[in-house]
């Protein structure tokens, strides 16, 4: 923000971050037992982790964000 005022704090912290890596956590331990049952279902562990990898990727760019 170069056009911000001298004394104005600006941040790029928003309420939905949090939100974001609550989903994340809930994927991620739905993937866990998705992997720990002795029968398993390929399409759901495929589609978790790529969910999970998509999730991960925007919460990377997102605390990224808060410490630019």
């Amino acid at each position: 923000m170069l056009l911000a005022a001298p004394g104005e704090v600006t941040t790029t912290f928003n309420g939905f971050d949090i939100f974001m890596i609550l989903f994340t956590i809930v994927i991620l331990i739905g993937v866990l037992r998705l992997l720990k049952e002795p029968k398993k279902n390929l399409f759901a562990i495929g589609f978790g982790l790529f969910s999970l990898l998509v999730f991960l990727a925007s919460d990377a760019v997102m605390v990224m964000a808060w410490f630019s």
